[in-house]
């Protein structure tokens, strides 16, 4: 048995594998650990219609019923985003989460794998995992930095998360060959910010350039991903200043509740929410929404040639 017996695929986007046809994956753990009910929902299905209106197809992923989803329908994002005992799996969590028949949420790393394993090459999420803050004492580096060295999917993101260490998340993926484009800027976005005072790898400045690079890239038989940053609308840009203030203070919450692993990152990203009044979830929609789009223009540039 290999993994296509593992894979669900919907009919919808069977076809459009088949046919050649534009798709986005999506992940679902921004739906179960990265938003409340039930404004995910709206969400689920207003970040589907972005990818539709740009004329490519949505694949939501998830883990369910022994299955690698490639596509939910509304039922199935109803149960994402109602989150009751549904866990948080990365790359090491697969098989066990896939044999004991558990329903999971698919981090970066993992939406990435499933795309891979579909044969779906352009993934639109919010924001990267990287490097830690501290990281040189807790060694806590996502597992999305590990995908991106391997698997052959390009990522469009506004950035890694503020709470990270963005210099460390970069020399990390430089020592692993990822490239790390930017849309339209010179600078690696900073999630909730446009900028974020690092540069990146090169410049593009359309869906085409990315998506000749890509080719390029995989022809050469290359492997692993790339990461286009994507910067977030301007109107959405929260003053770094804020930002990093709210960070800090999350940071010194989550050491004096003891909160790490796994449970480190939706606990600073709700903490920060709260201490910005709502504006940093705000942001984070329109980011998401955004990178949506330009994913879903890279895909279907990606489709043509």
């Amino acid at each position: 048995m290999n993994y296509q017996d593992y894979l669900s695929i919907t009919p919808e986007i069977e076809q459009a594998l088949k046919e050649g046809k534009p798709i986005v994956a999506l992940e679902s753990t921004i739906l179960s650990h990265g938003m409340p009910y039930p404004e995910n929902v709206e969400f689920a299905h207003k970040v589907e219609e972005v990818v539709r209106g740009q004329g490519a197809i949505p694949a939501t992923m998830a883990i369910m019923d022994g299955k690698l989803k490639v596509g939910l329908n509304a039922d199935e994002l109803e149960i994402m985003c109602r989150a009751e005992n549904v866990a948080k799996a990365s790359r090491r969590d697969v098989a066990v989460y896939l044999a004991k028949k558990q329903t999971a949420a698919t981090t970066v790393a993992t939406t990435m794998m499933i795309a891979d394993m579909a044969g779906i090459r352009v993934f639109a999420t919010g924001g990267i995992g990287g490097v830690h803050r501290g990281a040189q004492e807790t060694m806590d580096i996502s597992a999305d930095l590990q995908e991106f060295a391997h698997t052959n999917v390009c990522v469009i993101s506004a950035g890694c998360k503020s709470i990270l260490d963005i210099g460390l998340t970069l020399e990390y993926l430089e020592t692993f060959g990822v490239p790390v484009l930017g849309y339209q800027t010179e600078e690696f976005p900073a999630f909730y910010s446009e900028s974020s005072g690092f540069g990146v790898d090169a410049r593009v400045e359309d869906a085409k350039e990315v998506a000749q690079i890509l080719k390029t890239k995989w022809d050469l038989g290359l492997q692993g991903g790339v990461i286009v940053g994507n910067p977030i609308p301007h109107e959405y840009s929260m003053d770094h200043a804020v930002i990093d203030k709210a960070i800090d203070k999350a940071l010194e919450m989550a050491k004096e509740k003891g909160i790490r692993g796994k449970q480190t990152t939706p606990f600073l990203l709700a903490t920060i929410k709260d201490l910005t009044g709502g504006d940093s979830f705000a942001s984070n929609l329109q980011l998401a929404y955004n990178n949506a789009k330009v994913a879903a223009q890279i895909a279907v540039a990606y489709a043509e040639i």
